[in-house]
């Protein structure tokens, strides 16, 4: 049994979870799991990727099969035995006082022992099924986050809003479109593989995002990781040659700007699909006053202002002319 108190259900955390176990008791044959996001692809007919969560994908490099049940009462027993450390674990840390996660930790492997000691039940056979991990199985290279890509005739490629230059030893055309992965571990930190072999390389250029990112929950503590990481950029005061310090404010310039704000407005209301005509009357009437006391007041500042509206016909027989 492996416990382990953390933040949040991501896979970083289930990656730790399998290497604790895999280094204690070697690979089992299957594991049994629900389909929570971590463990299996849930949008159906996906039209992108492999078909594999990340959690997944490193169990087959792994050679481990994974079985989702579809319902919590086809795994009985770990629903039941979730049940149990629900209820006792709470009340022994209440009764030892402790309240950190820290703390919670440190007490976890004396309540595993006293919890295996009462309910460990023996097996009917003692031989292990499990099996040793392989010469070329790196539980540190396997438990990361992979992504492919494919490298540009610059020998560039893009990950997380980062381009990133391979530094080739040979000649660069043997090395354009192919195939490499990057891998991203707990610490943020990346390789790039071809061939399952290390690649030099430096960071190109940074690209600017536009527009807030959709990030799921299971890569949410590696991303917010990486946004705190970032450097803040600082923005100083506005030079004297930027535009906006020679805005005129004058009599005329607020003027014009009112008069476009009318024109929009009314353009807007013109295509909106419901015009009924209570709302035709009132809007043609509050367009009117509007013009006309701008007018007024560029009569007497010696202006002339002169909107030009064509004639707009809605549907029925509602028509506006000035």
């Amino acid at each position: 049994m492996y416990l382990q108190f953390v933040a949040a259900e991501t896979t970083f955390n289930y990656f730790a979870g399998v290497r604790s176990y895999l280094t204690t008791f070697g690979k089992p044959l299957t594991f049994y799991s629900d389909k929570f996001g971590v463990f299996r692809v849930n949008i159906p007919h996906a039209l992108s990727g492999t078909g594999l969560t990340q959690f997944g994908r490193a169990l087959k490099e792994l050679d481990i099969e994974l079985i989702c049940a579809h319902s919590p009462q086809a795994k009985g027993r770990v629903e039941r035995a979730n049940q149990t450390l629900q209820d006792r674990l709470t009340k022994e840390l209440r009764l030892r006082g402790i309240c950190t996660v820290a703390a919670a930790n440190a007490y976890l492997p004396e309540f595993i022992a006293d919890y295996n000691q009462r309910f460990a039940v023996a097996p009917r056979s003692a031989e292990s099924a499990h099996r040793p991990l392989a010469k070329g199985e790196d539980l540190e290279r396997v438990l990361t986050l992979c992504e492919r890509r494919t490298l540009s005739k610059n020998l560039t490629l893009s990950y997380n809003n980062v381009i990133y230059q391979i530094k080739a030893k040979r000649a660069a055309y043997t090395m354009r479109g192919a195939h490499v992965e990057v891998r991203e571990n707990s610490n943020g930190e990346l390789t790039i593989e071809y061939k399952q072999r290390p690649l030099e390389y430096t960071i190109y250029q940074e690209q600017e995002q536009q527009q807030g990112k959709v990030i799921e929950a299971k890569l949410l503590q590696p991303a917010a990781a990486r946004a705190a990481a970032r450097p803040k950029q600082k923005r100083g005061p506005l030079p004297l040659s930027h535009p906006w310090r020679f805005f005129d404010f004058s009599e005329n310039s607020m003027l014009a700007i009112s008069t476009l704000r009318i024109w929009v407005t009314f353009q807007l209301w013109i295509y909106t699909p419901s015009c009924s005509r209570l709302t035709f009357r009132t809007y043609r009437n509050s367009m009117r006053t509007h013009i006309a006391g701008y007018s007024r007041a560029s009569a007497s500042s010696q202006t002339r202002l002169k909107p030009r509206y064509a004639s707009r016909t809605f549907s029925g027989s509602h028509s506006l002319r000035f």
